[in-house]
């Protein structure tokens, strides 16, 4: 979207479809909120190493879609291992 008017998640993808190419990357509809449940998950004190460790991996495989929609220019997580997992897949 460039232009100057407001966004509103319909804008992005409409209710009936659930997926859109930004940048030559496919984004399912839930990626950024799924990256941000993985990042909770990462840093719960209840959740298990192995749950730890499948949420870093989930990061990893969503972490170019997170790059393709732009939230890494405009936010810097403050867990430092979730910044370099966007680092990373940036520079690929």
């Amino acid at each position: 979207m460039k232009n100057n008017n407001p966004v509103t998640p319909e804008n992005i993808l409409p209710e009936d479809i659930n997926s859109t190419t930004i940048n030559g990357t496919l984004i399912r509809k839930g990626t950024i909120a799924a990256f941000l449940a993985n990042t909770e998950i990462l840093e719960s004190n209840n959740a298990t190493e192995q749950q730890k460790q499948d949420a870093i991996q989930t990061m990893r495989e969503l972490a170019p879609a997170v790059i393709a929609v732009g939230l890494h220019k405009h936010a810097v997580f403050k867990n430092t291992l979730v910044e370099e997992i966007l680092i990373d897949a940036e520079s690929c």
